[in-house]
């Protein structure tokens, strides 16, 4: 069961809701978004039977939901939601990038990819600065250093920093200079990191892991939400397959579905499914066609010396290419690029 408030509710009347269940005997969860307070109820059957909370102050109205993940469930919102990085929207009426260097290097090269990101469309950077890679041996990110690059480069250029955590200890660090905060695919079901960013009142960008089912990736998503948070938006970044001539297998039928399932926003990162520059741009021009609310792309001045992804990184006549599909394709779908801050 999810209780929606009206927007207007008091606080008094929140607690009121809360300890009414609480006092029935189930659990309550309650989550702020934007533009609603919704309060999810965990009980068995006769406590949810017996509930009744449809004439309290402030409630809006009452949703049984059937499906194992209650607040991100489409039964809980109709419409698709729209989350918010400071002004930059990701939601169903426009196509939002997201865009910069894999790894964050030096300020040099970090800046260099984000204005690059820019002039292509970007309205938020993505960088990484702390890398969790199969090898040990590989470069594991810059941390604290990287992080203050990227809010460095955020003043240059405007743009908001969307930038992975990989361990709960870097939560209040990380969140100081992060305006989204990502959970990588390998991250999905650590569920003590997905409390930790549930809890921190950033929004948060949940990649699927590499053999998750649409069940277990929403189930993670409500982890997040469960916490308080509802600014959640997805990441298909393809799955493990058989084939070997690419890095992932691209789901792009990820998007309809998670569309049929849930409320929640979803990019598409074909630079980490493809493994390979040359197939970023189409599979993101599939993305668009298929209905994804943005793209998550790697760009890097210099690939060739990258530390991190060089061969799937764009630059040069490929992010041109790139820069033409996110503003030529959305329009044919009645959807705008989202724009920059200013």
């Amino acid at each position: 069961m999810v209780i929606v408030m009206s927007p207007d509710a008091p606080d008094t009347a929140l607690e009121a809701v809360v300890s009414t269940v609480e006092e029935a005997g189930g659990s309550a969860f309650v989550s702020r978004g934007v533009t609603r307070t919704i309060v999810g109820v965990v009980a068995g059957e006769p406590v949810l039977a017996s509930l009744e909370v449809e004439g309290l102050p402030g409630v809006a109205e009452v949703v049984r939901i059937t499906s194992p993940y209650k607040l991100v469930s489409r039964e809980n919102h109709s419409r698709t939601s729209t989350v918010h990085v400071r002004d930059v929207p990701i939601g169903p009426d426009s196509v939002t990038l997201i865009a910069g260097p894999c790894a964050v290097e030096t300020p040099e090269q970090t800046l260099e990819a984000a204005l690059m990101a820019k002039r292509a469309g970007a309205a938020l950077m993505r960088g990484g600065a702390y890398k969790p890679r199969t090898s040990p041996y590989a470069f594991q990110g810059l941390g604290a250093d990287g992080l203050k690059i990227l809010a460095d480069v955020r003043e240059e250029t405007g743009l908001p920093v969307v930038t992975e955590i990989v361990d709960p200890a870097d939560i209040d660090v990380v969140a100081e200079y992060a305006d989204m905060l990502q959970v990588g695919t390998r991250n999905m079901q650590n569920f003590a990191l997905l409390q930790a960013v549930g809890s921190v009142g950033k929004p948060v960008l949940l990649k699927r892991g590499l053999t998750a089912t649409y069940e277990e990736w929403l189930m993670a998503a409500e982890y997040i939400a469960q916490r308080g948070n509802l600014d959640i938006v997805l990441c298909e970044r393809g799955v493990r397959s058989f084939e070997s001539a690419i890095r992932n297998m691209l789901d792009v039928s990820a998007v309809p579905m998670v569309h049929q399932l849930s409320h929640l926003p979803i990019l598409i990162d074909p630079s980490h499914a493809a493994g390979r520059r040359e197939l970023v741009v189409p599979l993101a021009r599939a993305a668009i066609g298929v209905g994804a609310e943005g793209l998550l792309i790697d760009v890097h001045p210099h690939p060739e010396t990258a530390k991190c992804d060089g061969p799937q990184a764009l630059h040069g006549a490929d992010l041109d290419e790139l820069a033409h599909a996110v503003t030529t394709l959305p329009p044919a779908l009645g959807k705008t690029l989202t724009p920059a801050p200013k």
